[in-house]
């Protein structure tokens, strides 16, 4: 074949291909329609997000000025398991995409082959017209043969099946980035929540201690005016069961920070037997969370994005399933070398080539490709549904939260004004308890619900900064849904 029929042959082949590009059956898509509300109902005094707040910026625990916190965030996005599934996931969904993409170019291989063949010694008998018969006979033998070859096949994408897969991998791939996020912010929120909790353990165990200490006090002052004959025993084994009730207080709340350290040791990656957290003077301080506009929700929650990324990849597949009803055009050529002596195999007589086009088309299947195309179209309906359910609930979760934190905050301060006139009403009954006039039963009474209001005040406050992570989770952490279009580089973005 000479050079020119060869370009000329490539040349029309490539003008149908440029004529067809635009050619994609299937729905383009477009995004599904969902009513989202102008603010969130329980938003009111809630200040709108700015582009210098933490919020914005990624590192939405920094909110919370704990250096510890901050630590343990970076080694969680170091060695969390969790998240080293999520990021090979999303490794093998780029893989498919990759995939996908080189189906888009022509596939060139190669082979080299010797055959060895054999055949029997026999003999036939022939007739004659004369009547007579001649014996003749044949000696069997092997030979062998050498071929090498060279081929290239392409087919075209006529009817778009190739760029709708291509559309559907790419979004999957995107899907499962969105999850990646969305997966590493669930452990960052549950990273923060237990060590918030457990610092919150650690001010009830100081508080207890204290307590413990007073209390001591207070039964070697019965003591002492028991002895003196002022008072009954009554009062000192009251004042006994006081110190000691509270003694188990204290030693339970061992038990509950240690399921909090082995828990945060288990989402930075180590065995909790090689994990433990020093026990620290202060609480982690309240963060002033700013708010964000529902529609901003959309572009901001992780979760929303992979179930909007899943509807294109249902819907690409469609077009996918619809151009089997269509032939499919491969182009072909394959050219080599064939003889029986190694030695001879590269010369000119023993050249073959082979070219053409290949047209294939399904002409009865008993409805197969109807019933995928309809379950294409069924999947795109269910991940619509799913795309509208999580942003509903994404809604809902921030509404929870909002509400769920100003309600605790008027709670606190009720509370707070109820453990103010306690510890006022128990400096008094002391007061009278030193001087004779009530017995212990009074200061007893008076001292466990001062007890009590203190450790209430403490559990609101860590009612409150689990709340407020929480609410920073829903509102999607500072993730924005720009950084599913940025560029991997080794994947880094997945454990930044």
């Amino acid at each position: 074949m000479s050079l020119y029929p060869r370009r000329l042959s490539q040349a029309s082949a490539l003008v149908i291909a440029v004529a067809l590009a635009g050619c994609a059956v299937g729905p383009d898509y477009q995004t599904p329609s969902i009513e989202v509300p102008a603010s969130f109902k329980q938003a009111e005094g809630w200040r709108i997000a700015e582009p210098s707040d933490a919020l914005q910026r990624g590192a939405w625990w920094a909110l919370y000025g704990d250096p510890v916190l901050n630590g343990l965030q970076q080694r969680l996005q170091q060695a969390n398991q969790t998240l080293a599934q999520a990021e090979a996931q999303y490794r093998q969904a780029l893989a498919l995409a990759r995939g996908a993409r080189a189906a888009f170019f022509p596939s060139l291989s190669a082979s080299f082959d010797k055959t060895r063949s054999g055949q029997g010694a026999g003999g036939s008998t022939v007739r004659l017209a004369d009547g007579s018969t001649v014996n003749s006979a044949s000696t069997g033998g092997i030979s062998t043969s050498y071929q090498s070859s060279l081929g290239v096949s392409w087919e075209l994408d006529l009817w778009g099946k190739l760029r709708r897969q291509l559309e559907s991998d790419s979004a999957s791939a995107q899907a499962s980035k969105a999850t990646l996020a969305a997966t590493k912010l669930s452990q960052q929120s549950q990273l923060a929540q237990n060590y918030l909790q457990l610092r919150v353990l650690d001010a009830q165990k100081r508080l207890l201690d204290a307590t413990v200490e007073a209390y001591a006090r207070s039964l070697k002052l019965s003591e002492n005016q028991y002895r003196a004959g002022i008072v009954t025993k009554a009062d000192v084994a009251q004042a006994r069961t006081q110190l000691k009730s509270t003694q188990a207080q204290a030693i339970d709340l061992k038990y509950q920070r240690a399921q909090l350290e082995h828990a945060i040791a288990v989402l930075v990656g180590v065995p909790p037997a090689e994990f433990s957290l020093a026990t620290l003077d202060s609480l982690p301080s309240l963060p002033e969370i700013p708010a964000t506009l529902p529609s901003q929700l959309l572009q901001r929650r992780p979760d929303i994005a992979a179930a909007e990324r899943e509807v294109i990849a249902a819907n690409a597949l469609i077009g996918v399933n619809k151009a089997a009803y269509y032939p499919d055009l491969t182009l072909t050529a394959a050219g080599g070398y064939r003889n029986d002596s190694l030695s001879q195999l590269l010369t000119v007589p023993n050249r073959y080539w082979s070219i053409g086009p290949e047209f294939a088309m399904t002409l009865f299947d008993a409805g197969l490709i109807r019933s995928r195309v309809e379950q294409a179209e069924a999947s795109y309906d269910a991940t619509v549904a799913n795309y509208r359910q999580t942003v509903l609930s994404g809604f809902r979760e921030v509404e929870d939260y909002l509400v769920q934190l100003d309600v605790l905050a008027e709670e606190s301060g009720v509370q707070q004004e109820a453990l103010d006139s306690a510890r006022e009403s128990l400096r008094l009954i002391n007061n009278q308890y030193k001087a004779g006039t009530i017995d212990y039963l009074n200061v007893v009474t008076v001292q466990t619900t001062a007890l009590s209001n203190e450790r209430s005040v403490l559990t609101l406050f860590g009612s409150r900064l689990t709340a407020s992570v929480q609410l920073i989770a829903a509102l999607g952490g500072g993730w924005q849904i720009e950084q599913l279009t940025q560029p991997d580089a080794a994947v880094t973005e997945a454990t930044d």
